[in-house]
């Protein structure tokens, strides 16, 4: 079995904006230390592939945070 890469997008990043757009949330079955706040898709790839794992993308909840009742 590969290791996995968990990853979300971040939630302010403005439309347009070159800034990376991604966050290691977490990582399972892989020796690997990320050092960066935000990714872009094509490092959490080249990181992904260096190290035989898969990427997997998490799905916000849809709710308001912690403002939910």
């Amino acid at each position: 079995m590969s290791g996995q890469i968990f990853y979300r997008e971040r939630l302010k990043v403005k439309d347009g904006s070159k800034t990376p757009r991604f966050k290691v949330a977490g990582v399972a079955g892989v020796d690997l230390k990320v050092y960066a706040d935000h990714l872009r898709k094509g490092e959490l790839k080249q990181m992904a592939d260096a190290v035989g794992a898969d990427l997997v993308e998490l799905k916000g909840g849809g709710g308001s945070g912690k403002n939910k009742q």
